[in-house]
């Protein structure tokens, strides 16, 4: 086409063909000479030729055109002003109308006279603008222009239109005639003929115009493309709205810059569904491609057309393809001058102020949202946008909140929310940050309080960001207020993680912190309710910023060094002892900050130096606790942690070498010849010496039963007697470059104790209470020395400690061995003693789990039941009130508080059957006592490694394996601290046990790991003796016993069982504990060393075949299954010994399971070459079908009486851990839940079980048994039903609709778990115990409860599947029917234990019927429904006469518990056989 042409052609025109705007002359010449002069030199200026003729025509058809409109009453041409039209515009339009359709001749003439008449822009311009009006006593009023008015002349509206449109391209660039674009909207041409066409009252032909304008708006300028764009709603009718979007799709993709005008016109377009659809399709597609400017209005239209169907893929796109870090000049922006107010010019604050305003009032987007990231586990998957998301919701308020917390927990617990995000949202982006601080600080406070740690490691990064990122005042302080909140709390993982961040911060910023320490301050009051670990994290915290305040201001110094010193001398001097021990600990690390060589140049707080303020702080602090011997043990632990981290001042260690001069004077007396020069009696109670590993040559000896002895009445030195022992030998290390070599007498001189025969059965009752109390705090006060021995010599052999020779490093070996021996051996004998006197121990260090623990001067003897003396009596009430006080602490375990309360006289009867005493490794008696003992470092389990048989009498190594149970349950009672049960979780942050030299778990991995091959050694020794069956030589450990100077006692034994299965089983749980700790899987190559010390001997070719993947040795992959294979194996042996081994093993299987789990899977073992991605898929199933299997085996073992210990009657435990495993592990565990249930359980319930064959294939099932077999199905069937109507209710990937066979699907997984549930609960017409009663009133109440809530899908699916759906509540309906009646009976019978669970059964039955009559009501499928009383049955089925009393108005009165409901099949009006059980009908449907 021509005018295409044209139009193209004049688009190119050059930018040099612009000219200034046109401006109008002020001189108006008569209208008809100027029109005509105008229309003359238009028409000049189109053709290179014009002949005299043409212009006459031209002329006279411009004042034809003018005639025309002076006829309607229209006056064109108007000297004084614009054109004028008559006061009745409808009749001005009507008139016209019909001169030009009875006169086609005139409207073409006319046509071409306006035509003409317009070629000049003043004359167009002057139709184009507003025009004036005929009005009331003669004034004018402001009328549409002639052309709008002309444009609703129907007979010539469409070539109006064409002929507007086709002059529109000459004015793109502005006036032809020179004037270029104009600013003003009255001067533009271009946008006054788009202005015409806006919101007219009709269009002739709607399609032709729509047609016509999107050519136009194809070849149109940018500026004048989004003008029209914008318009185009208020132009075009809804017929043409498909056309409209189709362009704007097409226009989009050659131009995103229009996608603004192209959003606005979407919104004021009237679409229907389709192509509502279509235009978010659009918008979507242009995230990736429109101008960063432009995302605010294109996210504020798509989540503001959101709506329940395209929901979920706006908001999945929007993530996916929002780019949000990085979207504006970051740098640029945190120069602005504007501070405190949103910057609009910041893309990303108007991209969060366009998703702030949508959430808010759009509550389905909020949930959305919430839902697709509910769905995402990975960490991969998640953006910063996703924490903006959840902040936006979070700023909403209740109820969303709170789901935002959950999420965040949640995604932080698994690892899917990193730090890096974190840091992405908040480091570098303070401004745009600044409005959401409240909501990051109130969000962070709530991740710190979480149980979980990983969710506290995840808010404490926040805080910490928060706190580097604002550095003004106000900001800060909120932070630190935050913190200071969470030490009030309570829990204590909340405060460790609290004071976690301040310590932090105050080791980074400590000059920051100086001028908020009055803010901080506010830590004081809390101080009370820490615990030992936390009072040294706040004294640090307070030491360090008085350490940092030295380059602040005189005032600032004084204050915080005056304030920190007034506290801990008004603790230390506080007769409360609980505020003594925080000044003792608050003393000591001032004084390691204070007194630290290193810092000898800086300045000082005072006029005093350094060094005086610490040696002050010292002194003060040791005379406070001079009088309690439990503060000394404090104290000198205190400075022994501060001398093994810091150098002080020569000074200060002077004095504390003269003060430990003591020590022999006071603990120790010397001999003659390796012997006491005199023997006395102390308390009627004689001594020797024990243990003297030197001989003759040993000068001294340590003074136990004395001290012990003299001390009854009054406090014991011998309580910090190890604590003492630790401070000298650490003096010792630093003054002899490490080596104890001035000391080293200590270790071999023999210990001053009780004789031996007091031990024997006849002389033990001859003694009389006093007596006994000194023998046995005589041996816990030598275990205790003996256990400080080890750890502080053990130093000298292990590691890389270069002091000792080969030579006398062996013999401090040989020495710690039989130290060993000797320790094994006391812990033995006290364990033989407390079991037939039974008191509590004194405590030889100090408790770190709880600050407010009361110390007692006294030595915590045992509570006698009758004394005379009154001295006794005063004992023995303090003992009483101190453990009614903190029986958490000092009480006796179970069985020792019932021997505390006989008498006396029957504690202290020994018959001579009862005074064999075993040598075990692990001492029962004691294991409640084994908090109060001295902890045995980590390097005393090296001994191990140097463990060695010599001069032994065979080869047998059980006396070896007796060392090796004991360490080994050692480092087993150490890494329970770091995993508590979860059964028994509590409020406590996991840590190292009190005494410990490391305070987390890397440390202790990192101490571990020499150990495993020496742990592998003992363990296949172990079970080398057990596969052998052999018995131990006594002679053995005699003869051991002897080379260690143990005392010979003849009725002394080692046990051989006990102590090879406390091995066995304390290696694999102790395999078990490491493998499943959370911090682990950190420390990939420990792990990979921990597999390889537990591989078998041969290739584990029957996983690998079973795998079917080919694993190279050494890869993770690999060691897993050699893991795997050597605990099968295992099994195989220990299934011929215990069940409780057994159990054992097959609970480790499931811990190796599981830590492959959990294993990180973007490891570089996992994506190396011999690792492919489908390893874990191939691998994961095997395992756990082998675990299956190994499960199955141990409940279809023959267990002999013996195996079984006790009885089935004492395993109930363990065979439901057996039967738990077999049930998650065998394939589909509703298939195998429903094979036991429906098939085996009722042959064992109708059987009798009791001295018949095994003919249901499983011996592990009988009587004894039974409830927990029962037990155990119940709950695997809820937990199958629960994860089912969860899977129901939030699909992982939600979808518009679910497909049929998906939804039939779950309608017969439902079912089996109907029929399960019905089959266990008619168990109970066959059985008749009342435990199984209860079971079933229980969780068929509990199946009932989770069965409603799939209701809703059942009503939404009943239509298509009502068969199943009525098919489903009638089976259920057996159920209840006999939980009815199980219940009715109880009340009857007055069965307490049914009775107290059928209230929360009732209302999960009331709920079930009216549920069922809801759906049936709701749904059109023609069933009919009853409610009515069932008839009074047995368990038999047989009527109970007990109800013959019932009249017409108790039916309407009646127990809805009664109450039942019957659903017939479909146009059955009579009920059928349900009609015996519905008894009076209440409504109909």
């Amino acid at each position: 086409m021509v005018f295409l042409h044209q139009q193209l052609s004049s688009r190119k025109r050059p930018s040099s063909s612009f000219v200034p705007p046109f401006h109008q002359s002020k001189n108006l010449k008569s209208a008809a000479t100027a029109a005509a002069t105008v229309a003359l030199t238009s028409s000049v200026s189109h053709a290179e030729q014009t002949n005299h003729d043409e212009s006459e025509t031209s002329t006279s058809k411009i004042e034809k055109m003018v005639s025309v409109l002076a006829g309607a009453g229209c006056t064109l041409v108007n000297p004084s002003g614009p054109p004028c039209l008559p006061s009745d515009l409808l009749k001005f339009r009507s008139h016209l109308h019909r001169i030009f359709s009875s006169d086609s001749a005139l409207r073409a003439d006319f046509l071409e006279g306006f035509s003409s008449y317009i070629q000049p822009p003043a004359n167009f311009r002057r139709i184009l603008i507003f025009a004036n009006r005929d009005g009331s006593f003669g004034c004018h009023l402001r009328s549409d222009s002639v052309v709008r008015n002309l444009l609703l002349v129907p007979s010539i509206q469409i070539d109006l239109q064409n002929m507007l449109l086709e002059k529109l391209p000459e004015y793109f660039l502005g006036d032809p005639g020179g004037h270029g674009l104009s600013s003003t909207f009255e001067n533009d041409i271009a946008r006054l003929i788009i202005n015409q066409f806006r919101w007219l009252d009709f269009l002739v032909d709607s399609t032709a115009f729509t047609d016509k304008m999107l050519q136009v708006l194809s070849i149109s300028p940018l500026h004048l493309k989004k003008e029209i764009i914008g318009s185009l709603p208020e132009m075009i009718g809804d017929q043409n709205n498909k056309a409209i979007v189709d362009s704007f799709q097409q226009m989009l993709l050659e131009d995103p810059t229009i996608a603004v005008p192209v959003l606005d016109s979407f919104s004021n377009l009237n679409l229907d569904a389709q192509l509502h659809d279509q235009a978010i399709t659009i918008a979507l597609s242009c995230i990736r491609t429109i101008d960063a400017d432009s995302m605010p209005h294109l996210l504020r239209f798509l989540l503001l057309s959101a709506t329940p169907v395209n929901v979920r893929r706006i908001i999945s796109q929007i993530r996916n393809q929002l780019k949000f870090v990085g979207a504006s000049n970051a740098p640029s922006l945190q120069h602005s001058k504007l501070k405190g107010t949103l910057l609009m010019d910041n893309v990303e604050a108007s991209i969060l102020d366009a998703l702030r305003s949508s959430l808010r009032f759009k509550n389905i987007l909020c949930e959305e949202i919430l839902k697709e990231l509910k769905s995402l586990d990975k960490s991969l998957d998640h953006k910063v946008i996703d924490i903006w998301l959840l902040l936006l919701i979070y700023m909403n308020g209740e109820p969303l909140r709170k789901n935002v917390e959950k999420i965040f927990k949640k995604k932080a617990a698994e690892g899917s929310f990193t730090t890096i995000i974190i840091d992405q949202c908040i480091r570098g982006n303070k401004d745009l940050v600044k409005e959401y601080f409240p909501s990051f600080l109130s969000l962070s406070e709530q991740l710190l309080s979480c149980k979980e740690e990983k969710v506290r490691e995840f808010g404490t990064h926040m805080y910490i960001c928060l706190f580097e990122e604002f550095i003004d005042t106000v900001s800060r302080q909120e932070v630190l207020g935050a913190l200071i909140a969470h030490l009030g709390s309570g829990p204590s993982f909340e405060v460790n993680s609290a004071l976690e961040i301040l310590l932090q911060m105050a080791s980074k910023y400590p000059q920051e912190l100086v001028p908020h320490a009055s803010h901080i301050n506010g830590i004081l009051d809390f101080l009370e309710g820490f615990s030992v670990e936390n009072l040294h994290k706040v004294y640090e915290v307070f030491s360090l910023l008085t350490f940092s305040a030295r380059f602040c201001a005189d005032s600032m110094r004084s204050s915080i060094r005056n304030e920190l010193l007034m506290i801990v001398r008004k603790q230390v001097g506080n007769p409360d002892l609980k505020y003594k021990n925080m000044g003792i600990i608050g003393t000591l690390k001032i004084v390691s900050f204070l007194g630290d060589a290193t810092n000898a140049n800086c300045a000082s707080f005072s006029q005093k130096s350094n060094c005086d303020e610490a040696f002050e702080l010292l002194k003060l602090s040791l005379e406070s606790c001079k009088q309690v011997p439990l503060q000394m043990v404090l104290f000198y632990d205190e400075l022994s942690s501060v001398l093994n981290s810091k150098t002080l001042y020569p000074y200060i260690m002077e004095w504390i070498g003269k003060h430990l001069g003591d020590f022999e004077s006071l603990f120790l007396s010397d001999l003659d010849g390796g012997k006491l020069p005199v023997k006395d009696s102390y308390c009627g109670v004689e001594g020797e010496l024990w243990m003297n590993l030197d001989g003759d040559i040993s000068p001294i000896c340590l003074n136990i039963l004395p001290l012990v002895s003299s001390s009854l009445q009054s406090a014991s030195v011998l309580q910090f007697l190890p604590a003492n022992l630790l401070l000298m030998s650490i003096m010792e290390r630093s003054s002899n470059q490490g080596s104890l070599g001035g000391i080293d007498a200590l270790l071999g001189c023999p210990l001053y104790l009780p004789s031996s025969k007091y031990f024997s059965g006849s002389a033990w009752q001859s003694l009389t209470g006093k007596q006994k109390e000194i023998i046995c705090l005589s041996i816990y006060y030598a275990c205790n020395w003996l256990r400080e021995l080890l750890n502080i010599f053990c130093t000298q052999v292990v590691g890389n400690f270069q002091g000792t020779n080969q030579t006398l490093k062996e013999e401090i070996v040989t020495k710690l061995l039989k130290r060993l021996r000797n320790l094994v051996y006391l812990e033995s004998l006290l364990n033989f003693t407390l079991k037939h006197y039974p008191f509590s121990l004194p405590e030889v260090h100090f408790h770190g789990e709880q600050i407010d623990y009361s110390f007692s001067s006294q030595p915590n003897h045992r509570g006698q039941v009758k004394h005379k003396n009154v001295h006794k009596k005063a004992n023995e009430s303090n003992f009483s009130n101190r453990e009614g006080k903190h029986g958490k602490n000092n009480s006796l375990s179970h069985p020792m508080k019932e021997r505390t309360l006989q008498s006396e006289e029957h504690q202290s009867c020994i018959s001579e059957d009862q005074a064999l005493m075993e040598v075990v490794g692990v001492a029962i008696f004691l294991e409640s006592e084994r908090a109060k003992f001295r902890s045995i470092s980590t390097d005393c389990h090296s001994l191990l490694t140097f463990s060695k048989n010599q001069d032994s009498c065979c080869s047998d190594p059980a006396a070896e394996l007796i060392l090796h149970s004991y360490l080994l349950h050692d480092l087993h009672y150490k890494l329970r601290h770091f995993s508590p049960p979860s059964k028994q979780f509590s409020d406590r942050c996991p840590s190292a046990p009190p005494g410990s030299s490391w305070t987390n778990v890397d440390e202790l991995l990192s101490n571990i790991k020499p150990l495993l091959p020496s742990l592998r050694k003992g363990f296949d020794a172990a079970v080398s003796i057990l596969k052998k069956g052999t018995e131990t030589c006594q002679d053995h450990w005699r003869v051991q016993s002897l080379m260690a100077e143990n005392p010979e006692l003849i009725e002394s034994t080692i046990s051989n069982s006990s102590i090879l299965c406390s091995i066995v089983k304390e290696t694999l749980s102790f395999f078990s504990r490491v493998l499943n700790l959370p911090d682990t899987m950190k420390n990939k190559s420990f792990v990979l060393d921990l597999l390889k010390d537990f591989q078998p001997v041969n290739r584990p070719d029957s996983i690998l075949s079973d795998v079917q993947l080919i694993l190279l040795s050494g890869t993770l992959d690999y060691l897993y299954c050699g893991a795997y294979s050597f605990l099968e194996d295992l099994l195989e042996i220990v299934c011929s010994f215990s069940i409780k081994l057994a159990s054992e093993v097959l609970l480790t299987l499931k811990s190796v399971l599981l830590s492959y789990q959990k294993f990180p899977r973007d490891s570089p073992e996992r994506n190396g070459k011999n690792s492919h991605g489908n390893s874990i898929q191939g691998l994961l199933p095997t395992l756990q079908k082998r675990l299956g299997t190994s499960a199955l085996k141990l409940l279809r073992h023959s267990w002999d009486n013996v195996n079984l210990e006790n009885g089935w009657k004492g395993q109930s435990e363990t065979l439901e851990k057996i039967l738990r495993i077999y049930l998650e592990n065998s394939g589909p565990t509703s298939d195998v839940v429903n094979e036991l249930a429906c098939s085996l359980l009722p042959q064992a319930s109708s059987g009798k079980m009791i001295g018949e064959e095994d003919y249901h294939g499983f011996p592990s099932l009988c009587s004894a048994t039974f409830l927990v077999w029962y037990k155990t199905l119940h709950e695997e069937n809820l937990n199958i039903l629960n994860k089912l109507v969860k899977d129901i209710r939030f699909p992982e990937k939600p979808r518009a609709g679910i497909e049929p066979e998906i939804v039939e699907k779950f309608l017969i997984e439902l079912q089996q778990c109907v029929n399960i549930v019905v089959s266990l609960v008619n168990m109970c017409r066959t059985y008749d115990k009342v435990t199984v009663h209860a079971m079933a009133v229980k969780y068929g109440g509990k199946f009932v409860d989770s069965f409603l809530r799939a209701f809703e899908f059942l009503q939404t699916h009943f239509g298509n599947h009502s068969e199943l759906i009525v098919l489903l509540v009638k089976e259920l309906q057996k159920a209840t029917r006999t939980i009815q009646t199980l219940c009715s009976e109880a009340k009857g019978l007055k069965q307490t234990t049914i009775t107290t669970k059928i209230p929360a059964t009732k209302r999960s039955m009331e709920r079930f019927l009216f549920h069922v009559k809801s759906l049936l009501h709701t749904t059109s499928g023609g069933c009919t429904f009853w409610m009515g009383n069932l008839k009074h049955k047995d368990l038999s089925g047989q009527l109970v006469s007990s109800q013959v009393y019932t009249d017409d108005q108790n039916i309407n009165d009646r127990d809805p518990m009664e109450a039942d409901v019957v659903e017939p099949p479909c146009n059955d009006s009579t009920g059928g056989q349900e009609a015996e059980q519905v008894v009076c009908p209440v409504s109909t449907s």
